[in-house]
């Protein structure tokens, strides 16, 4: 992946995806529209992005918006109506789905990709390795100090997302457990969490794999990427080691959400297509992130089989 800083959440990519002379229309299906807009995760944003940049070297009339500003966000603009697509790096909430429900929206979810969700320290920290319990006591405020797990007598500065992000809730409901400590900076975007990590020693945080590796696989510089294991007894593990990924316990699947059934061969049906190809999933690789497994594929394809 092309390393790029993000100035703002609502960072706005336009590709040209389909000058087609229809409006809006509302009902049981998506109707063919001259614009797809798409909005929310925030880990999810330069992914989607390349592929929309892909999507329109094949498909020169089509016009797509990608934008940030978390999953919440994305899934309420969904709901409203405001948008095609709901980038999301977690699943709908039941609220939400009742939410959609009252406005007789019913999304239609997709796994795009996979993420290993990376947590991350300073470089000069001499911690190499944790334990799920142990990141879950350190963001709980339980464990305060980094000599409590090996390292400096440091007090330990925690890093995370603000609470419309989906990185956020994943975090705190698979990993944490329970509620983050008071004291925990809540961070506008991955991007911010890096940079804040990279200037302090005593930092910690947590960031799609996305943001912290090249086209090429290598890790941003300034920051050290942590081995995480299930438990004392399981073996530690690294994002960035592909081949056991099946074994990393911070792995999660990435989601779109359709407010409605698309029309087959709609700009929408055609992106997510193109999204779900070899093609799409070697962006998804290129982009840093983990191609979806064949179980999720044919998630998609019973999905897909129904249009």
């Amino acid at each position: 992946m092309r390393y790029i800083y993000l100035i703002a959440v609502l960072f706005l990519v336009v590709v040209s995806v389909g000058c087609i002379n229809q409006s809006r229309i509302t009902g049981e299906v998506i109707k063919n529209i001259e614009d797809i807009e798409i909005k929310g995760s925030d880990t999810l944003l330069q992914l989607v992005s390349n592929s929309a940049e892909a999507y329109s070297e094949v498909n020169p009339t089509a016009r797509i918006s990608v934008t940030g500003g978390g999953s919440g966000g994305g899934i309420a603009a969904l709901i409203n109506g405001e948008i095609d697509i709901a980038d999301a790096s977690r699943p709908i909430k039941e609220k939400e789905l009742k939410q959609a429900e009252e406005r007789g929206i019913k999304p239609w979810e997709f796994i795009i990709a996979r993420d290993m969700l990376s947590v991350t320290v300073n470089e000069n920290n001499p911690i190499s390795k944790l334990t799920v319990e142990q990141v879950s006591s350190i963001y709980k405020g339980e464990i305060t100090n980094w000599k409590e797990v090996g390292g400096k007598d440091q007090k330990i500065t925690l890093y995370g997302r603000q609470s419309t992000s989906g990185t956020y809730v994943f975090f705190m409901e698979e990993i944490v457990k329970g509620d983050y400590s008071a004291k925990m900076r809540n961070m506008e975007g991955n991007q911010a969490i890096l940079d804040a990590v990279k200037q302090d020693q005593t930092g910690i945080g947590y960031v799609g794999i996305g943001y912290i590796v090249d086209e090429k696989g290598n890790h941003v510089s300034g920051i050290k990427i942590i081995k995480i294991a299930k438990d004392e007894d399981s073996v530690y593990v690294s994002p960035l080691e592909e081949s056991k990924h099946s074994e990393y316990p911070l792995s999660r699947p990435l989601f779109q959400y359709l407010a409605k059934k698309p029309v087959k061969d709609s700009p929408i049906y055609n992106f997510l297509i193109f999204e779900l190809s070899n093609e799409g999933q070697q962006i998804v690789k290129k982009s840093g992130f983990v191609p979806i497994t064949a179980d999720d594929m044919k998630y998609n394809e019973e999905l897909l089989d129904k249009i």
